[in-house]
């Protein structure tokens, strides 16, 4: 995000020209439903609670300094809220820090990618085909922050987010699109799962389509036709090797016609073959001009 930006707006890009035309609406600008107060001076209350806090640590010592300190491991941020309001700063982490009991609350946030399994979902796609299709969503929280403040559960929002829009994005797309593409309505729908988890900190990393799940009647029709199909490029195949094959003795017989001498040097080869093969048939040489002689 621009440091010039609204920090309590957002606004996505992708590069996925052909969805947008489809749907311009994904284009709009979406903003955060909680504003934070941290900026704002703290009230005459609260820094009463915040001084008896310190008075209570310091009676308590040294039992108290552990309750006042976490440690967090590296991949691990802290967000904290003090008298119910976000303290100011980013979120805090890695390493050892420090809490008021009482009246300081923190919430960990795990910055690891981590993934869940979109079950099965029935679609209708554009010829109007009932399919099943799964997928599986690599994500991760790019902002501590928003994923605490904003929403409630950011992987059950996620994962509830995934379903329906790989119902809606399978649904615009032919089903000869979606098994030949598959990649590209991955990419498709990360894009809108990326734009709209945005506002929650969350960062939609990779979508994998897993399985497209066809009725077996349909699979025996497409194997049926994908057979039939097979079939009469054969029949072309051979029946253009047939056609090939008949060019080729028809020069081979015009060259002969034209040259009584080829004709008998095929002849001599074909006497070799049949003397180099393991046969009891006697071939006597007849010369063939005797022949043409006698039938004139």
């Amino acid at each position: 995000m621009n440091s010039k930006e609204d920090p309590n707006t957002r606004q996505a890009s992708y590069s996925g020209d052909s969805y947008i035309e489809r749907f311009p609406e994904q284009q709009k600008i979406t903003k955060r439903n909680v504003i934070t107060s941290e900026n704002e001076p703290s009230s005459f209350i609260e820094n009463v609670l915040w001084l008896l806090s310190v008075i209570l640590m310091v009676i308590t010592f040294p039992i108290s300094i552990f309750l006042c300190l976490v440690i967090l491991q590296e991949y691990q941020r802290a967000v904290i809220l003090r008298l119910g309001r976000l303290r100011p700063g980013k979120a805090r982490g890695p390493g050892m820090i420090f809490i008021l009991p009482c009246i300081d609350a923190y919430t960990k946030v795990d910055l690891r990618t981590a993934s869940f399994d979109v079950p099965p979902q029935e679609i209708l796609t554009k010829d109007s085909v009932t399919i099943s299709v799964d997928a599986v969503v690599y994500y991760r929280i790019s902002q501590p922050l928003d994923a605490v403040l904003q929403v409630v559960d950011p992987r059950d929002a996620t994962q509830m987010l995934a379903m329906t829009t790989l119902r809606n994005v399978s649904g615009t797309h032919m089903l000869m699109e979606l098994l030949t593409t598959k990649e590209m309505l991955s990419k498709q729908i990360e894009w809108v799962l990326d734009s709209a988890t945005e506002p929650w900190g969350v960062r939609v990393e990779r979508v994998e389509i897993k399985e497209i799940y066809m009725p077996d009647q349909l699979q025996r029709a497409m194997a049926v036709e994908q057979e039939a199909a097979r079939e009469a490029k054969a029949k072309v195949a051979a029946a253009q090797g047939e056609r090939d094959a008949v060019k080729a003795l028809k020069e081979a017989a015009d060259i002969m016609e034209s040259n009584p001498i080829a004709l008998q040097l095929r002849y001599l080869q074909t006497l070799n073959t049949i003397a180099n093969t393991n046969t009891k048939a006697y071939v006597f040489p007849f010369p063939v001009d005797i022949i043409k002689k006698v039938f004139k």
